[in-house]
């Protein structure tokens, strides 16, 4: 499981022109899953997003977490994460789970989330979605747990 973490001061995900999820400062974390992905590994993947340091403390250092500074997460589920370039130039993406499974453990990595008190908006799983944000930092940052 891959996610791309963004520190934002703001994002939100339109699909169709109707905003369907957004969050003010926190992150927007795009996440793909691959086919050895399983339910342990989403819960992990959230517990390591919602506790970590990548917010400014007092004197500026990166020390605090979403949870710690209040922050929400706008999640966007994300295969081309798996994309696999080396080959030639159009992208394969084999190494993504079927839609099926990625959905669900989309599902179960927002939940995680919402378990340990994190304010979670959403984009639709499978849809041409416009994501518009502010990269507060910029802070960019990629976890990935298989």
């Amino acid at each position: 499981m891959r996610a791309a973490l963004q520190r934002v001061t703001h994002a939100d995900c339109t699909v169709d022109g109707e905003v369907t999820g957004r969050t003010g400062p926190g992150l927007l974390v795009l996440l793909g899953v691959t086919h050895t992905d399983t339910e342990p590994t989403a819960r992990a993947l959230a517990a390591k997003v919602a506790k970590l340091r990548i917010f400014g403390d007092d004197s500026g250092r990166m020390n605090r977490s979403v949870q710690d500074v209040a922050g929400g997460i706008l999640s966007i589920s994300q295969f081309t994460l798996y994309a696999e370039t080396r080959g030639g130039n159009r992208p394969s993406f084999t190494a993504a789970a079927p839609p099926e499974q990625a959905r669900a453990l989309y599902g179960v990595f927002n939940a995680a989330l919402r378990d340990l008190g994190l304010p979670v908006e959403e984009g639709v799983f499978g849809a041409h979605m416009v994501i518009s944000l502010t990269n507060d930092g910029p802070v960019t940052l990629t976890l990935e747990l298989d």
